[in-house]
């Protein structure tokens, strides 16, 4: 299950990867059950989870920022 693949919460790199897992489930309406498009998930997956994994990353480090600031201000 993936989170919301809405284009605008995305990068372009992942947008394009959902584009192509959507046109294979289009083109293979029975066949995406028995894995044919396995291979664009997968890709999908990955770039779901290093953008999130990015997300963290940078929220990290504003917060460290953050309690920096709060710390010298005080």
């Amino acid at each position: 299950m993936h989170p919301d693949l809405s284009p605008h919460l995305h990068t372009p790199e992942c947008n394009e990867l959902i584009a192509a897992l959507k046109n294979c489930h289009a083109d293979n309406p029975y066949k995406k059950f028995m894995g044919v498009c396995n291979d664009f998930d997968r890709a999908v997956t990955k770039c779901l989870n290093d953008e999130r994994e990015l997300k963290r990353q940078l929220n990290r480090e504003k917060s460290a920022a953050r309690r920096l600031k709060e710390v010298s201000a005080s």
